[in-house]
């Protein structure tokens, strides 16, 4: 009988850590898969899935900038997916694609478990709003902040995202706003970079106002990408935290979807950690 086989897509892709993370997984599970990662050129998404089909491939992981194009295309959506309108996890089944999110229960997951610090009652400001930081908002909101605040240089699209997870927010009594990125009011307990610019090696977006003493400032990014945002908050007297516990919880959100099976995240990320 053949190795199931999954991967990561994205681009640049070269170096994601999900390879190695899904085989440590799938060691100490006693799980018999192959993991790979693919580039994927713009505008061939739809065409790559359909060869991983053609291919008997079980499923993907999906990073930048791919992830509204993997909700688009799947027939079936989770809920967290559908108010996300991105998908970072495909299941390719026999009755069509199956799209779901795990990046936002891997963040909630990383700040209040991995870094011990619950977000309820607390003051969160998410930049970005493309599909990184739609992933995530809506479980930020399940976690009941008391405020929390979404910034993106284009208005318009943090505007957007906020409309889209209104009703959530109100459900769990916490004020949801989005002003122009330059009228940014008050300070905040978490400051979470959901935005490119650490792989451009742009300036943080943000004026270094919005942080705390003790500020929790965490950037999606890993490895050397998220070295200017951890140097910015620690010049500023904030805890900077990288991408990584997040990478390896939404991984972990992630095998236990495909494989029914939960595996020990925070083992595997002391080990990733140690690893680099």
């Amino acid at each position: 009988m053949s190795q199931d086989t999954y991967c990561v897509l994205g681009n640049p892709v070269e170096h994601s850590r999900s390879p190695w993370i899904h085989a440590r997984f799938a060691e100490l599970t006693g799980q018999d898969l192959s993991y790979g990662r693919q580039r994927i050129e713009l505008g061939q998404f739809a065409q790559d899935i359909a060869a991983l089909q053609a291919a008997q491939c079980r499923g993907c992981n999906v990073t930048v900038p791919f992830k509204f194009e993997a909700a688009e295309l799947a027939q079936h959506l989770s809920p967290r997916a559908q108010l996300a309108g991105a998908a970072n996890v495909l299941s390719l089944r026999a009755d069509g694609i199956h799209a779901d999110n795990t990046d936002g229960i891997g963040l909630v997951k990383d700040i209040e478990h991995n870094a011990n610090r619950p977000l309820a009652g607390q003051d969160v400001l998410l930049i970005g709003a493309g599909g990184a930081a739609a992933g995530v908002l809506g479980p930020l909101l399940d976690a009941r902040p008391a405020r929390l605040v979404v910034v993106n240089r284009t208005h318009a699209k943090a505007l957007d995202l906020v409309a889209r997870h209104q009703t959530l927010a109100d459900r769990n009594g916490c004020q949801l706003e989005a002003p122009p990125i330059d009228q940014i009011k008050g300070d905040f307990a978490v400051v979470i970079n959901a935005t490119a610019s650490s792989l451009s090696g742009a300036e943080v977006p943000v004026p270094a106002s919005v942080l705390r003493p003790g500020s929790l400032a965490l950037d999606m990014m890993y490895g050397p990408a998220a070295q200017g945002f951890l140097s910015w908050a620690a010049a500023h007297g904030s805890q900077g935290r990288d991408g990584l516990g997040m990478l390896v919880e939404q991984a972990a959100e992630a095998f236990e979807i495909w494989r029914g099976v939960r595996p020990p995240s925070a083992q595997v990320l002391a080990e990733l950690r140690a690893l680099l």
